[in-house]
């Protein structure tokens, strides 16, 4: 059983939280606060296994509760609030202060899709109680941030492939292992193609975030946009994106057709068309999170000459998406996500060298 406490100042949501995530047999809720100052308390005596979260609540804050969490007493947090729907920025601040994920809450009048509001509530803190968020927030110490720094590529376009790629593919816990990834890039590398499981609202803003932190230029992708090497591409939320090659250009294609591997924006999408429009001219990684999405298509970039990496265990969030590639052979070797920017960038530079 999983033990969840419930962190809302609404009794009504809070009513609702607990009968959703009761429903089965495999979620118990010991509890329910209605404030942070309330929740200190039963996080201590309850030990919940996973906490769901407001954003906004009396007497502190929800993200400044959540950062006290993650720093003295690291566990698993699921945001849950209004804001999310709305206020991306502050659930994309959610999620790098730790937190493992977020949904957003139905309507005041509980209209628009309970039922679906409740699977996803209930699927989310199953996979937060799979999380390794006491690791992470070890990584997070000066001493480990020390040991795990990024090695700066001393790449340049130049010693690459006119027609390399780098493919991305990740779910939850995504937020912080892509935006590591990216900052390990040259400012002159080959274009990346980024599929991040995240609603529609959100991935604009993740791409504004990761433009402002990293060397490359990140946007989010549209229609027909044309692949420029220093530049990183997010697949907009609840679309596909797929690569197409066309008057030896690489363009972004977007499409609305249904959910491929449970998603949309699917990784094996994404990784499939980089397998047939790009070959072995390719590399890929696939990042933590929860199921199989990405391994079907790792496997066929993989199959076509591509070389590929995959999140270590040591340094997922959630070590289901990586494990079901490795399972199925679709990755050549795993490593920390610190990593992988690096390893990928020598990858491109030795297929240069040996055409």
């Amino acid at each position: 059983m999983i033990k969840v406490l419930v962190v809302d100042d609404s009794a009504l949501i809070r009513e609702v939280l607990s009968s959703l995530l009761s429903a089965g047999d495999d979620i118990h809720v010991v509890g329910t606060a209605c404030d942070p100052i309330d929740a200190r308390g039963k996080i201590k005596t309850l030990n919940p296994d996973v906490v769901t979260l407001d954003i906004e609540m009396p007497n502190m804050n929800g993200l400044a509760f959540l950062e006290k969490i993650m720093r003295l007493r690291p566990t698993p947090v699921v945001m849950i609030s209004t804001l999310t729907q709305k206020g991306a920025q502050e659930t994309l601040l959610a999620l790098e202060l730790g937190a493992v994920d977020f949904v957003a809450k139905p309507g005041h009048d509980l209209a628009g899709g309970l039922e679906q509001f409740g699977r996803e509530v209930r699927d989310k803190v199953i996979a937060a109680s799979q999380s390794d968020v006491r690791g992470r927030a070890m990584a997070r110490q000066p001493s480990a941030q020390r040991d795990a720094t990024p090695a700066k590529p001393v790449a340049t376009g130049a010693k690459v492939s006119s027609n390399a790629l780098i493919a991305i593919g990740a779910s939850t816990g995504g937020v912080e292992a892509v935006k590591t990834v990216l900052s390990g890039m040259p400012a002159d590398c080959p274009p990346i193609v980024i599929a991040q499981h995240m609603p529609a609202g959100f991935t604009a803003r993740f791409a504004q975030r990761l433009n402002e932190t990293c060397a490359l230029t990140v946007m989010e992708a549209t229609e027909r946009l044309v692949l420029k090497p220093g530049h990183a591409y997010v697949a907009p939320g609840s679309a596909h994106l797929r690569i197409e090659k066309s008057s030896g250009q690489l363009k972004c294609r977007l499409g609305d057709d249904g959910c491929v591997s449970g998603h949309r924006p699917s990784v094996d999408v994404l990784l499939e068309s980089v397998a047939k429009q790009v070959g072995g001219d390719a590399v890929g990684a696939i990042l933590t999170g929860m199921g199989k999405d990405g391994a079907k298509g790792m496997k066929m970039m993989h199959d076509a000459g591509c070389y590929t990496l995959g999140q270590s265990k040591s340094s997922a969030l959630i070590y289901g998406m990586p494990r079901a590639a490795m399972e199925l052979g679709a990755v050549d070797e795993e490593a920390p996500v610190e990593k992988i920017a690096a390893m990928l960038i020598r990858a491109l530079e030795r297929r240069k060298a040996a055409a």
